[in-house]
């Protein structure tokens, strides 16, 4: 690899191209099939998103685990293409902070990456989580957490049923919530979570329009005790406390109270703004 200038000319590095860290034959969805079938592959492989391609193997767009939960598991002649969302197109030689600036604007986890951008034959998907464990940890700017964490923190509490958790999840596109009990942080719940625990499909429709059955409180799945962060704390050190800990969230604490919250999201757009 070859040290080269970029559109961020303070920052020197060595190149890393999308090839490098991409996943290859990801799995995917013709537009033609029905949403019932990306709503089961989305559901039982706990994707956040597909590629859709036509008869050719070539994008023509993504669908998200949001779009799937809009059409009932009862709708069964309801096809996929129309549900189908643009999306850039990313392809192997392209350099990896340009592509996380990318998603970043598109507000997309993973996009499919394509031959080339004349050929759109569907070659891998890389995620955002791919892009933070390339980050240059060297060149890391110097700021801290509270000037890339979020303030809006969407929280949950011990004893509610983890169902509602995962749809809150679903409706508002995050993959953890901070566990609040009488104003303290007592733990952290999260996507894998539910998942690794077997809960994430209670609460849903089951394969014949009906429900399935109730599903524990959180304090029974959460992770206690929990990692959390300073606002002053430096950005470096929180992404390298996120790698250590392959965790995707940190809750950040100030004088005992939950002040805040910071992903790899606001890391990476931290990164980004020099």
């Amino acid at each position: 690899m070859r040290v080269v200038k970029t559109r961020y000319p303070d920052r020197r590095r060595i190149l890393i191209k999308i090839q490098d860290v991409m996943s290859s034959s990801p799995v995917f969805i013709k537009g033609t099939e029905f949403m019932t079938k990306a709503r089961q592959l989305i559901r039982d492989r706990h994707f956040r998103s597909l590629p859709v391609v036509d008869d050719e193997k070539r994008v023509t767009g993504v669908i998200t685990r949001q779009d799937v939960l809009k059409v009932t598991s009862t709708k069964s002649n309801v096809t996929v293409k129309g549900f189908a969302l643009e999306c850039p197109t990313i392809t192997p030689d392209m350099d990896v902070l340009e592509v996380a600036q990318v998603m970043l604007t598109a507000k997309l986890g993973r996009v499919p990456v394509v031959k080339s951008i004349h050929d759109r034959t569907l070659v891998g998907i890389v995620s955002i989580v791919d892009i933070f464990k390339h980050i240059n940890l060297g060149k890391v700017p110097v700021k801290t957490v509270g000037e890339a964490m979020s303030t809006d923190v969407k929280v949950c509490h011990p004893k509610d049923p983890v169902s509602k958790v995962w749809a809150n999840m679903d409706e508002f596109g995050y993959s953890g919530f901070p566990v609040i009990k009488r104003g303290k942080l007592i733990g952290m719940v999260t996507r894998r979570d539910i998942i690794k625990a077997g809960y994430a499909r209670m609460g849903k429709e089951n394969e014949h329009g009906g429900r399935m059955g109730s599903s524990p409180p959180v304090e029974k799945i959460m992770n206690t005790p929990v990692h959390t962060i300073r606002p002053e704390t430096s950005l470096k050190e929180a992404i390298e406390l996120m790698l250590t800990h392959d965790i995707g969230r940190l809750p950040v604490i100030a004088n005992d109270k939950l002040v805040g919250i910071v992903d790899r999201y606001d890391l990476i757009r931290g990164y980004l703004k020099v």
